[in-house]
């Protein structure tokens, strides 16, 4: 008796089986853990959180197309809220207790010079999406934001020129961290290059959060008076806001000073009345006013995720923006990368993204170069409109190859191109 319910049992078991009903631990969803590490609160929140989203988005799409290899992408999200040495401690959760195959994320290169001796430490692999003062390279970082030649150097080359204003004159000014810091020092020896004379550069920086830009702005005001000038400006995070703000205050127009800004985009843009800023300046690799099938289906799908979603903000206005162009091209890449190696492991996915392409929303075949971790990007700059948008006045021919070595700091033709070879080097 027992034998032939044993029997029955087994041959029900094969019947189940069969119809596809397989035991529980076979029926799960495979999972690969991906980490995101941007800052929610604090005053780079402005910039940050809509990135977080934007890879929440790719990841869903992903996802819905079978996931990495059948692998379904699990994200875990952290926020160092602003704060730098959070930073290096949330980098160090991601990759020890929650394991994540890769982590997206930082913005400031503060942020990004505090997690990077972790990632290295513990061979974890790092998208960084944010335009940067170059200086750098590992092995453990991929950058899919510019470098100084694929932005800061062709933003002052047009101020410079007669379709720019052929301005004469230079105020630098940046919030007080290594990205400003490092982008005029490049910038200050590009002008002297260029034949500008000490006196008709200023050097100003603020702290992060800084609100009062009136002194600034009339000092501006005055350093004008000696000759046709233009303001390069390198302020991170919510302190666009007020600067901007100060200089519709005290009217000061872009056909007067014009205004090229690194790390403002639409989004910073959002909570500012545009109309007294209409022709001042912004460089960057896209903006969403691009006119192209990719960048039309781009926006479309931010734009319909925003809204169910119910994202602050995005719900109501969805915009998009340069740094959220590279975490979509970088989260791509990285799954692109783990298919042609067939395998999450750091290492081979690290060699497989050597000359990984995707069709960008910029309108451009995005390139990874095969050895130094940095995107080939087209290179626009963009005048403020009433609407908060941007329109492209001038752009490169095509896409320009990264130099993270800038030729206009001293010793840097002795740096080698490329993360394993100065490895090396150390």
């Amino acid at each position: 008796m027992k034998r032939r319910s044993f029997v029955k049992a087994l041959a029900l078991a094969a019947s189940i089986a069969a119809l596809g009903a397989a035991p529980q631990a076979f029926a799960q969803t495979k999972t690969v853990k991906v980490g995101v590490l941007h800052s929610l609160s604090g005053t780079m929140a402005i910039s940050e959180t809509v990135l977080k989203d934007v890879a929440l988005m790719a990841f869903d799409e992903i996802n819905a197309q079978g996931g990495v290899m059948g692998y379904k992408i699990e994200p875990v999200v952290v926020d160092p809220a602003s704060n730098w040495p959070l930073f290096a401690e949330k980098a160090r959760q991601l990759l020890t207790q929650e394991k994540v195959a890769t982590v997206f994320g930082c913005w400031t290169s503060v942020s990004r010079k505090s997690v990077l001796p972790v990632f290295e430490e513990l061979n974890g692999l790092l998208f960084y999406p944010v335009q940067y003062e170059g200086e750098e390279i590992s092995k453990n970082v991929f950058y899919t934001g510019a470098a100084p030649n694929q932005q800061a150097i062709p933003a002052v080359e047009y101020l410079m020129s007669a379709d720019g204003g052929g301005a004469k004159r230079w105020y630098l000014l940046g919030t007080d961290y290594v990205y400003p810091r490092t982008t005029n020092k490049i910038l200050r020896a590009f002008l002297k290059s260029k034949g500008v004379a000490e006196k008709d550069i200023e050097e100003v920086y603020t702290p992060f959060g800084h609100s009062d830009y009136q002194t600034i702005v009339a000092n501006i005001k005055k350093f004008s008076a000696g000759g046709k000038t233009a303001v390069v400006s390198t302020i991170n995070g919510d302190s666009n806001v007020p600067f901007y703000k100060e200089l519709g205050n005290q009217g000061l127009k872009a056909t007067d000073v014009p205004v090229v800004a690194f790390s403002v985009g639409e989004e910073e843009l959002r909570g500012v009345d545009t109309k007294p800023l209409v022709g001042h300046l912004a460089a960057w690799n896209y903006f969403m006013s691009i006119k192209n099938p990719t960048n039309e289906e781009f926006t479309k799908k931010w734009a319909a995720y925003a809204k169910a979603k119910g994202l602050p903000g995005h719900k109501d206005k969805p915009l998009t923006n340069d740094p959220m162009e590279a975490t979509y091209i970088g989260i791509h890449m990285w799954k692109q990368a783990a298919e042609k190696a067939k395998s999450f492991d750091v290492a081979k996915v690290t060699a497989a993204m050597a000359g990984q392409t995707f069709t960008a929303p910029s309108g451009i075949l995005s390139k990874m170069d095969e050895k130094n971790h940095h995107l080939y990007k087209a290179v626009f700059i963009g005048e403020v409109k009433a609407d908060g948008q941007f329109n492209v006045v001038w752009k490169t021919k095509g896409p320009v190859k990264a130099q993270p070595w800038s030729p206009f700091i001293p010793g840097n033709d002795k740096k080698v191109d490329e993360p394993a070879l100065m490895a090396v080097k150390k």
